[in-house]
């Protein structure tokens, strides 16, 4: 009997050991202000070949949501777990520790289990492009190692044309730059990060590297082939009908037009604008390859959870609004594409409603490590195996007074303290462009009822105290 507990133990032994050195690294990509003008995501102009590819060794959610769409707080919640009521953070330019001073962070959980964490480029909130090549309101804890990359779009800052002088990251601006992929600030990035993969495949280190992308933030620069890609005649604006913000509630209707020079457009501004966007994705996506192959080159792709996304939407003149900071589906919707080592369902997509919350608890159970107690998010990672696996039936988003819950037919969108504000429903069946504005129609009654009830519930739910987590109000 003692051998055979000897045997048994050594077995066990042995066993965890090969486990422990084929831990599962990750490789988090993501991109600024990206919405899913991409090729994977049916876009008919965009071309992004690498995210495509992708898409095909991983499962593509088609219906992924922010929590806030804002850079700064939607960074805040997916990297600590938390909704933004419970992180505390609604604007920009906030550090985390300042209202969560004890939180364990997502690649702090991956740091603290062994993993290198690595950070290259805006994980946290940046001032783009002032912060470029400095650490801007990152969470030193949160890493093990740090880069932040500068290259001639910083450099070139004065070429830049804008719609209001002197500003870039909150204003449109673009410009179609001289010079090479490499001599940019993401591509600097690419090159960093292929040099980072190649050090841990022969150090066979364990690791956490998030790579953060600027593009395709304002101001869009991209070299001029990217520009190139996109002919001004062949480039779509968007339209809005005759009375379309009269249908809207006071506070939505801001949302859309608080930017005064970034409304109605003339045509041929329009057209610059939506080029300049489409070049930077281009450009991004062009990074996206240089560090996937060179995932593929080190042979770590065999070992590791690759995760592409964005922080929140973007609308390039949907209901007549460009940038973010609405609770439409351009603002609130992300790419999102998950590829685990020898998945099963490569290739293949999901229609359910998931929240950005979600990364960390699936990205600790992929690799193996315990689901902290403050998480607020749930674990995708059952879907990943099994598309027919729900865990969740809706997604919330909120911005400033208002809060929004897509259900995968429906959104619905109240203002103000349960709904004093107004409130909007979209019928996606019929409407996937939420230009119909159905709150007030008698035969949508029940409906609105309804799902009134479920949002309420939903808010209660982000607003919950995090369990062990220390929350600084002031």
């Amino acid at each position: 009997m003692k051998q055979l507990f000897i045997t048994v133990c050594t077995a066990l032994l042995l066993n965890f050991g090969s486990v422990a050195a084929e831990n599962t690294n990750v490789l988090f990509l993501i991109c600024d202000d990206l919405n899913c003008d991409i090729g994977s995501y049916g876009h008919p102009q965009v071309r992004t070949p690498n995210i495509d590819r992708l898409a095909k060794r991983g499962v593509r959610f088609e219906r992924a949501y922010c929590q806030y769409p804002l850079c700064g707080p939607s960074r805040a919640s997916f990297m600590t777990g938390l909704y933004p009521d419970q992180s505390l953070i609604h604007r920009n330019a906030i550090l985390i520790r300042k209202h969560l001073p004890d939180v364990v962070t997502m690649s702090q959980h991956f740091k603290n289990h062994g993993y290198d964490a690595t950070r290259i480029g805006k994980i946290y909130h940046y001032n783009v492009p002032k912060d470029i090549g400095n650490d801007g309101h990152d969470d030193p804890a949160s890493w093990s190692h740090t880069f932040n990359p500068r290259g001639r779009d910083k450099t070139d800052e004065a070429k830049v044309f804008t719609l209001r002088k002197g500003s870039y990251g909150g204003t449109l601006s673009w410009l179609a730059a001289d010079g090479t992929d490499e001599e940019q600030t993401d591509g600097i990035a690419a090159t960093e990060a292929a040099k980072r993969l190649e050090q841990f495949a022969k150090k066979k280190q364990p690791f956490f590297m998030a790579v953060g992308l600027y593009r395709p933030h304002t101001p869009f620069v991209a070299p001029k082939n990217y520009f190139e890609m996109y002919p001004l005649e062949k480039i779509v604006v968007p339209t809005m009908p005759k009375g379309y913000l009269d249908t809207l509630p006071a506070a939505a209707r801001k949302t859309i037009t608080r930017k005064r020079e970034q409304v109605n457009l003339k045509d041929s501004l329009a057209r610059e604008a939506i080029q300049a966007y489409y070049a930077s994705i281009s450009f991004a996506d062009a990074q996206v390859g240089r560090i996937l192959e060179a995932l593929d080159r080190t042979g770590l792709a065999k070992n590791t959870v690759v995760v592409f996304t964005s922080d929140h939407g973007y609308h390039m003149g949907e209901h007549g609004h460009y940038q973010k900071t609405t609770l439409f589906e351009n603002a609130a919707r992300v790419p999102l594409i998950i590829a685990t080592p020898k998945m099963v369902t490569a290739g293949k997509a999901t229609a359910m409603p998931v929240e950005m919350v979600d990364f960390y608890p699936t990205l600790a159970e992929l690799c193996g490590l315990p689901l902290p107690k403050h998480l607020s998010g749930v674990s995708l990672a059952p879907t990943l195996r099994n598309l027919r696996a729900t865990p969740r039936r809706d997604a919330l988003t909120q911005y400033a007074t208002g809060y929004s819950l897509y259900t995968g037919r429906y959104r619905y969108t109240e203002w103000g303290a349960k709904g004093s504000d107004g409130a909007e429903l979209y019928d996606h069946t019929t409407d996937p462009t939420e230009m119909k504005n159905l709150a007030k129609k008698a035969a949508h009654k029940n409906t609105v009822t309804e799902l009134s009830k479920r949002l309420h519930t939903r808010i209660a739910e982000a607003n919950r105290k995090p369990n062990g987590i220390q929350q600084v109000r002031k």
